[in-house]
């Protein structure tokens, strides 16, 4: 056990989940409220590094209440409306979609589009893994709408027209918003390739159907072996189905003139070519 603040213990058991870590600072008594960074590790959203490096505990007690102070906890004095604060996994937790406006005081317009996806993200029946999201973008909608004078509201309602449903991390939601702001337009989400016979076959992280183009985003995993030879036989099946594969790296996504966008105008560019050539 550990004693990261006074009354609280938290297990050092590597298996030990984020809620059954953070639970202790709920318990304390009836009041007490996680928000912010740590309601959003509660609700697993996606969030920047500079973020997940922050590792104090983000606790709060209604307005009328007395401020939280301890050691490794940020205290806050808030007002919550009916649904705004719910028990999830034993935790007392602000609701995902209040969770994601409290973090618009804090995130860049792109950062809280990409905590945004996470929340709405979702994965139909015919994914391997169906998906059911943490809350939609009309609630993220209402939530804004009534809270018209707080902090971030003009950063949340920027990042709300952007915001899509489909993305599975903030380097995916990168590469995204990248492409969308160019001629190039924007990448469907959630498009499902199906085979000669009509069943799933793959799951492009973004695709441009017209080009039959599939991206696929590959993060570190991505070098595993069991997971490079997926990589492999997706992209062998990508191709036989009449689909151009094309695998995207972080170095991709960075800088102000990413390079992805490079690579999907060079390929869409090459598929042209060859057509027109008739090879």
């Amino acid at each position: 056990m550990a004693i990261p603040s006074r009354g609280v213990r938290v297990s050092l058991q590597g298996n030990a989940t984020t809620p059954a870590n953070l639970r202790a600072y709920t318990a304390l008594d009836d009041s007490s409220i996680l928000t912010h960074h740590s309601g959003a590790r509660i609700w697993e959203f996606g969030l920047p590094g500079w973020m997940q490096e922050d590792w104090r505990i983000h606790v709060a007690r209604n307005r009328n209440g007395s401020q939280p102070r301890r050691r490794n906890v940020v205290g806050h004095r808030m007002t919550f409306k009916p649904g705004e604060v719910v028990t999830h996994d034993g935790v007392r937790v602000t609701s995902p979609a209040r969770t994601w406006l409290d973090l618009a005081g804090l995130l860049s317009v792109d950062e809280l589009i990409a905590a945004g996806d996470s929340v709405v993200v979702a994965h139909g029946p015919e994914f391997p893994k169906p998906r059911t999201p943490l809350a939609t973008i009309d609630d993220l909608r209402r939530m804004v709408a009534s809270h018209p004078g707080m902090r971030g509201v003009k950063t949340a309602r920027l990042a709300l027209p952007e915001i899509r449903v489909g993305s599975d991390s903030p380097q995916e939601t990168k590469m995204r918003l990248a492409l969308a702001r160019t001629k190039l337009g924007e990448p469907v989400l959630n498009h499902v390739i199906h085979s000669s016979w009509g069943q799933p076959a793959v799951w492009p992280d973004a695709a441009y159907p017209l080009h039959r183009l599939a991206l696929q985003y590959d993060g570190g995993h991505h070098s595993d072996p069991d997971q490079a030879a997926r990589d492999r036989r997706r992209k062998e099946t990508t191709e036989r189905l009449g689909w151009t594969e094309l695998r995207i790296f972080k170095d991709d996504v960075d800088g102000d003139k990413p390079f992805v966008l490079e690579k999907v105008r060079a390929t869409i560019l090459g598929q042209q070519r060859r057509r027109a050539s008739g090879t």
